[in-house]
């Protein structure tokens, strides 16, 4: 599959993935099942310079952790729009997030204008704990966003700050999911972990949450958060690949957790910055074999459902 691909500047990546080959592979593997399309609810689209500083932390992880992370898709975002198109994905998100107070606003602005250039882009928001959040949440609801992402690890923040209790509150009412990453994975954060946003859950029981991640690696408790709010659910991004198991693998154990709860779970998958291609996503859901009815929720149905997609 990695095979050259062009490169932003004319010339060749020979570590890209080869664009025509991986989008006959994904084909294969979700038109079978008499599918639209696919719908991925954690796809990452961002300002450049912002992308740009994404993908150096990810350069950085490999030195320092000793597990490269090589990024499957560094090219322009026109090849990948294209890729995910040729793939078959009917619907994404534009999933981005502030690291400080003041960028979410900003933000926002960028992701309702680049959902509003395309059509199969599902407009992303999100927020961070500042004073102005619960108006800039108002004011992205207002203009059309369909999901918001809260990166916990990141932000380096308390999901319980008062200051996004009006935020919480506000989407739960709405109805808007929310992609939340909370588990402690790659890296454990202050307030990472089920502990911290169980009590969100708590107070706020009818917010759509959709657990990045699977939960990483706290997965059981995760998925017994799911099994207790019938609105939490879980994606599956990165979770089941062979580059998660090798860290945190998914316990054989909770295999019949994944069916009980099979219209939860829905598909993510990280692109662009994977250190695999996108396909062994894919491939990973289908080895495990929950059968097709599992595959048509995860792959599409779901997420259909959850953002009300035509």
């Amino acid at each position: 599959m990695l095979r050259p691909a062009a490169a932003a500047d004319g010339g060749s990546r020979p570590d890209v993935v080869d664009a025509a080959a991986e989008a006959a592979e994904v084909r294969a593997l979700w038109e079978p099942l008499g599918l639209p399309g696919l719908v991925d609810v954690h796809v990452h689209f961002m300002p450049k310079q912002v992308m740009d500083k994404v993908w150096a932390y990810f350069d950085a992880v490999g030195p320092l952790t000793g597990a490269p992370w090589p990024i499957a898709y560094r090219t322009d975002e026109a090849d990948r729009l294209a890729r995910l198109r040729a793939m078959g994905v009917r619907a994404f998100t534009a999933m981005l997030y502030p690291h400080k107070p003041g960028m979410a606003a900003w933000l926002n602005a960028w992701a309702a204008d680049f959902a509003g250039a395309h059509p199969d882009v599902l407009h992303t928001a999100t927020f961070f704990p500042e004073e102005d959040a619960a108006a800039y949440v108002d004011a992205a609801l207002e203009r059309g966003a369909r999901v918001f992402k809260s990166h916990v690890q990141v932000g380096a923040y308390d999901p319980r700050d008062p200051l996004l209790d009006g935020v919480w509150g506000r989407l739960a009412d709405a109805g808007t999911p929310v992609v939340v990453h909370c588990g402690s994975g790659p890296a454990p954060g202050a307030f990472t972990g089920p502990g911290p946003f169980g009590e969100v859950l708590r107070r706020h029981p009818r917010l759509a949450a959709v657990i990045a991640h699977m939960g990483m690696p706290e997965y059981a408790e995760f998925l017994a958060l799911a099994a207790a709010h019938d609105r939490v659910h879980l994606d599956t991004t990165m979770a089941f690949t062979d580059f998660a198991e090798a860290r945190a693998p998914f316990p054989d154990a909770l295999r019949g957790a994944l069916v009980d709860l099979q219209d939860r779970v829905l598909l993510g998958t990280d692109f662009p910055n994977t250190p695999y291609p996108y396909a062994h996503q894919l491939a990973s859901l289908v080895r495990l074999d929950l059968g097709d009815d599992w595959l048509r929720a995860v792959l599409h149905d779901n997420a259909a459902r959850l953002l009300e997609l035509a």
